[in-house]
């Protein structure tokens, strides 16, 4: 497994940013990757926001296998989490349900300020999670306007800023910010994998490796159907048949293992392998025991 580490100076001051805004906010909206559940949940948010109600939305569901998100749904809510699975590019009622599920969570505390004639204000709400998860996309969803700059790699948002997307709900986008030490190797890898990691640090090749491996482990004979590769074939010999299917060749005629790392990212990232998670529940375990 290749061991991976990036956390650049402007995660550290955005951390802090959070940490101080934290005082002004009701909500916190973590973001993961529906792909990697676990491996996107970034411990330090978990220990910055502890006090704070939370409502998890698993995004990039078109990618994602729908029966371990249902798996991964009913994971996250066994211990009373508000949990959504959400499809921030498709989904045309999307915005809706997501304020429906932030104003369901803060019911309680609005029911309570009614009852002492209070009228609610709209809820202020932290968007947070790793790079690359559709913070802003899901932002600019809910104010039905291009209002943030969204891409599809990490490292776009970099301040924290507040908008009043709906009359209902304020929120505040914030830079993707992954951990300083990540808890083991896979972690970093499958991170790196769905393309939370800056690919300029990283040996696409071993990442394109320790990634085949895990896909083959979680859905046999996947990707050899796709790239016309014989059962059983190992890492190393996938990046050939992706190279012999794609036709990536060098000068002497032999596979460009490199560039065929290089396409198989790309195509794991753009769903283009299908829908597929890369790691399953642990039933043993319970949300409030993971990355302790």
């Amino acid at each position: 497994m290749v061991k991976i580490q990036w956390y650049p100076g402007h995660m550290e001051k955005a951390r802090r940013q959070m940490s101080e805004r934290l005082k002004a906010v009701d909500l916190v909206i973590e973001l993961r990757d529906a792909r990697i559940p676990e491996a996107s949940r970034n411990p330090l948010l978990n220990m910055m926001a502890k006090d704070k109600p939370k409502l998890i939305l698993l995004t990039k569901t078109d990618m994602a296998d729908p029966l371990l998100t249902e798996e991964w749904i009913r994971f996250l809510k066994k211990d009373n989490v508000s949990c959504l699975a959400v499809d921030l590019n498709k989904d045309p009622h999307v915005s809706r349900k997501i304020i429906r599920e932030a104003l369901k969570v803060m019911k309680e505390k609005r029911d309570r300020q009614k009852s002492r004639g209070i009228n609610p204000r709209a809820v202020r709400a932290m968007a947070a999670g790793i790079p690359n998860v559709g913070k802003s996309t899901m932002i600019n969803r809910i104010a039905g306007k291009n209002t943030l700059k969204a891409a599809d790699k990490p490292g776009v948002t970099r301040s924290l800023t507040w908008l009043h997307a709906d009359p209902d709900l304020d929120l505040l986008d914030t830079p993707g910010v992954l951990w300083p030490k990540f808890d083991d190797e896979k972690t970093g890898s499958l991170l790196a994998a769905v393309g939370s990691i800056n690919d300029d640090i990283l040996d696409r090749r071993m990442l394109a490796m320790d990634t085949i491996h895990m896909i083959q482990d979680l859905y046999p004979g996947h990707l050899e159907e796709i790239y016309e590769a014989e059962e059983g074939t190992n890492p190393n010999g996938m990046l050939k048949a992706i190279a012999r299917k794609r036709n990536l060749v060098r000068e002497n005629n032999e596979p460009d293992t490199k560039r065929a790392a290089e396409m198989f990212l790309s195509e794991l990232r753009k769903g283009r392998l299908g829908r597929l998670t890369l790691e399953k529940p642990h039933e043993e375990d319970s949300e409030e025991d993971l990355h302790e």
